[in-house]
């Protein structure tokens, strides 16, 4: 990595880029100096012995493996506050009312869960009880019910993961799902199906000498910070990076990197060539790359026709999709796709990088079929500086459908199918169920309909993460009995229910005896150990809790169920369940990791498919309809992590949390100046905002998310991965004159 000033990328000459609207990294640094008032050395600890909690980058403390610098971002320092903050007075929750007026900042500012609480039906709050009575009530709820388990990506480690999903199973359920299901679920579907494998292919590192780097609905700027320090020195070893997108992202055109110095005092220019499309316009875009790489025979041909199979029905098939079709459905033009295509044509190397702007959408699968599609057209898969990279926002998110908390997998992503839950059964000593569960979505529908009785959710929030808040909170109402598990309360704590609900006070992973795991985006299986510091109350780790939740429903299961030996028992138990994650028993030392797979899978060429190849998909564009003066609205991250909102103000753009971003074009042409009161309506529900201008796609608009939530259709889901569609069809009037 070259280490000479580039005047070339430098984004602006003012020094610390001072009077430009960007986020203040340094004052991050302060907040979180000030957030931690009391536990400072153990927070420092946690910096500098775990693994990040945060995005899914991965760390060994404050260093990586990608380059020998400073790993640090601001969404690992808002979270130092949750790990190391006292416990809350539990006489806060005496009254259900007064705290569900509290904002969700306000609820996790309150402090950490402390014990287990009870709140029964009819009663005004949660009084405290202890572990027994609340884990012998909850048994007795269990016997015979009807259950459906959530496990949040919020930094649950792999071994809370595996413990839950067998304790789950061993309740007679494959309903057990996790964060995944709502952000990449697609993803997995899709690459399952072309490549064999449902993880990224490459490394970090690939990104770093490759000639080109192209994102698709993804924004690492917001959502993996410190994914722009490895773009710094891409630029530096001269890859050019390309974004599709509706929204031209400021953090993705410039960004000032705190960690280095030639970033830090003149910014980075990151992106080279930005290509608008319209919100679900993907394929349109894509599938035009496509046709033209075919038509001008800019197709790997070698590459093709000795690894693949299937490039024939998709060379006929784009053949057959108009260019008016493909312009109409994604915004653009033949020539910019052309465009696009030549620099493909022309690189030698290529990573294909996409996120949420590709997955969450009713075709989902489709979108990610045809990133694939370009991918295997020109061999961009299994050698150095190439590949498929669903680049993952959450820490635990990769390894949750990995080690089977999945409603539609066992461990190791196996489908449920009568073969092999009975190689599970046999190697558990409990028969596992044989069809596939309840999806988190259709948890929430179940529950609605009165066909769930008990919900267990570790850590999430239904009523911010899903569709149609309304519909979430009847249907979490109408349950038998609610089991929270989390470190901080949460609004979805506070709703009514038909039975009772049950707090269980949750551990961090720095607090973990034994010490836990987690996998990150690039397939890295890491080690954290656990951090000395204060503790909690009576705060249990989450494998404890559904393990024993398990053996006392089932007490003639206990034995098989227990986890006597700690972490490292159940890592044992993982790599036996999981061919692929050998080497996770031997992780005991801070900084101990293991790379499934090396760094590229599908090396050579070689998929793990029944055949060996990698295999193309015809890719049917969607019928996209948008009535006359209607906009396509998309819900959009800001200065958050999940659904936990940091600031009310984008340091990006500008955008406070009920701005309703707009294109100049739109907003001229109704006469909206900025600041200007609207209403959205949908199908859905109605949101109120304000106008904001900015460089958008004409006819699209975004809101950020979770507010937006309540224009979204809870009904509009992916087939196969049945995530939801976190887009609408929307119209906009001004409220007032």
């Amino acid at each position: 990595m070259s280490k000479r000033l580039d005047p070339r990328n430098w984004a602006s000459w003012k020094p610390f880029g001072i009077g430009e609207r960007k986020p203040n990294n340094y004052l991050e640094l302060w907040k979180a100096f000030r957030s931690v008032k009391g536990n400072r050395r153990y927070a420092w600890r946690i910096l500098t012995k775990g693994t990040c909690d945060g995005c899914a980058l991965g760390t060994r403390g404050m260093r990586d493996w990608t380059m020998d610098e400073i790993h640090l971002c601001n969404i690992r320092l808002r979270l130092l506050k949750l790990n190391t903050m006292p416990a809350m007075d539990p006489a806060v929750l005496a009254d259900a009312a007064a705290a569900a007026r509290l904002s969700s900042a306000q609820l996790r500012d309150l402090g950490r869960l402390p014990y287990p609480m009870l709140r029964r039906r009819g009663e005004p709050g949660f009084t405290r009880i202890g572990w027994d009575e609340a884990l012998d009530l909850a048994a007795e709820r269990l016997r015979g019910a009807r259950l459906g388990t959530y496990l949040t990506s919020r930094g649950v480690p792999n071994e809370n993961y595996f413990a839950a999903q067998k304790a789950v199973r061993a309740l007679g359920t494959n309903s057990v799902d996790n964060a995944a299901r709502i952000c990449h679920s697609p993803s997995t579907v899709a690459l399952k199906q072309t490549i064999g494998a449902a993880a990224t292919t490459c490394s970090y590192t690939d990104w770093i000498g490759s000639d080109l780097i192209v994102f698709i609905g993804s924004n690492p700027s917001n959502n993996q910070p410190v994914a722009m320090k490895y773009l710094y020195h891409a630029k530096k070893s001269g890859t050019r990076i390309v974004m599709l997108n509706a929204y031209r992202e400021p953090g993705m055109d410039r960004y000032w990197v705190p960690s280095n110095a030639e970033s830090a005092l003149f910014g980075t220019k990151i992106t080279d060539h930005f290509f608008p499309v319209n919100i679900g316009g993907d394929i349109g875009f894509l599938n035009g790359v496509l046709k033209h790489l075919v038509e001008r025979d800019l197709v790997d041909k070698k590459f093709i026709d000795e690894h693949t199979a299937g490039f024939e029905d998709v060379r006929a098939s784009v053949a057959e999709q108009s260019w008016e079709e493909l312009e109409a459905l994604s915004g653009a033009t033949r020539e910019q796709m052309a465009e696009l295509a030549e620099m493909l044509g022309a690189a030698r190397s290529a990573v294909l990088v996409w996120s949420m702007g590709i997955t969450q959408h009713t075709y989902g699968e489709r979108n990610v079929r045809a990133i694939v599609n370009l991918a295997l057209a020109r061999g961009f898969v299994g050698r150095d500086n190439c590949g498929l990279m669903p680049i993952r926002g959450h820490s635990g998110v990769q390894g949750g459908a990995e080690m089977g908390a999945y409603a539609t997998g066992l461990p190791g992503g196996l489908p449920i199918t009568p073969a092999n839950a009975s190689r599970f059964s046999e190697a558990w000593g409990f028969e596992v169920p044989d069809q596939p569960g309840l999806t988190a979505t259709d948890m929430i529908d179940a529950a609605h309909a009165g066909e769930l009785d008990v919900l267990i959710s570790s850590g999430g929030n239904f009523l911010e993460v899903l569709p149609d808040p309304r519909y979430c909170r009847e249907a979490l109402s109408r349950l038998k009995m609610r089991v929270h598990i989390d470190i901080v309360p949460s609004s979805q704590m506070l709703a009514d229910c038909d039975g009772d609900v049950l707090l269980l006070p949750a551990q961090t992973r720095y607090e973990m005896e034994g010490g836990v795991t987690e996998t990150s985006t690039e397939r890295r299986v890491i080690f954290s150990p656990e951090v000395p510091g204060p503790r909690v109350g009576e705060a249990w780790p989450e494998w404890k809790i559904f393990t024993e939740l398990a053996a006392r429903t089932r007490p003639e299961l206990a034995d098989l169920i227990r986890y006597p030996g700690g972490t490292a028992q159940i890592r044992r138990e993982i790599e036996e369940a999981v061919p692929f994650y050998q080497g996770i028993a031997a992780l005991k030392e801070f900084g101990d990791n293991v790379q499934y797979g090396g760094r590229h899978l599908c090396a050579e060429g070689r998929f793990p498919t029944p055949d060996g190849l990698g295999r193309f998909t015809v890719v049917d564009p969607p019928a996209l309809q948008r009535p006359d003066g209607s906009f396509m609205v998309a819900t959009r991250r800001g200065k958050q992590f999940n659904s936990m909102i940091h600031e009310r103000r984008d340091g990006f753009n500008g955008a406070t949390r009920d701005a309703v971003l707009i294109s100049p074009y739109d907003a001229d042409r109704l006469g909206l100046a900025d600041g200007t009161e609207v209403e959205l309506s949908g199908a859905a529900g109605r949101f109120t905002g304000r106008v904001l201008r900015a460089p958008l796609t004409p006819g699209n608009l975004q809101i950020h998310w979770p507010e937006g939530n309540v224009l979204l259709d809870v009904t509009r889901r992916s087939p196969a991965a049945r995530i939801p569609d976190y887009n609408a069809v929307v119209t906009l009037r001004r409220t007032a004159p």
